[in-house]
């Protein structure tokens, strides 16, 4: 196969962004606005990668699978369900277990680098 470059995804525009809405589950105002280009699907979607971007705001997480990011820039908090807030700006990364419900709050206008994976069963 051959591999898939995401080339110095810091500098895309806003244009190259090309998936556009207003997050789903917003807490109060300002509504978040999310940008995000896919540059990667597996044949069945259950892995994919791409940019992400999102204006400040408060929102629920509500990505159902296990997710690995890394922060390009900006600056946000997310505080899961079951813990204490998680600082989070450029240059940090983060996985997210699969089902990790919680709270964003975008602080600066962030982007990040992420892969959406399917759920693993490990053997018993």
């Amino acid at each position: 196969m051959t591999p898939v470059l995401l080339k110095n995804p810091i500098n895309l525009s806003s244009d190259d962004l090309n998936s556009v809405s207003p997050v789903s589950r917003p807490i109060g105002e300002p509504v978040s606005i999310m940008r995000s280009k896919v540059v990667f699907k597996s044949s069945t979607n259950a892995t994919c990668a791409g940019v992400w971007e999102c204006s400040p705001g408060r929102w629920r997480r509500q990505v159902a699978e296990a997710e690995f990011s890394t922060f390009l820039s900006g600056r946000c908090t997310f505080t899961p369900d079951d813990g204490p807030s998680i600082d989070l700006e450029a240059g940090d990364s983060i996985y997210f277990h699969p089902n990790t419900n919680g709270e964003w709050n975008i602080i600066e206008t962030v982007r990040k680098a992420y892969v959406i994976l399917p759920e693993v069963h490990q053997p018993v």
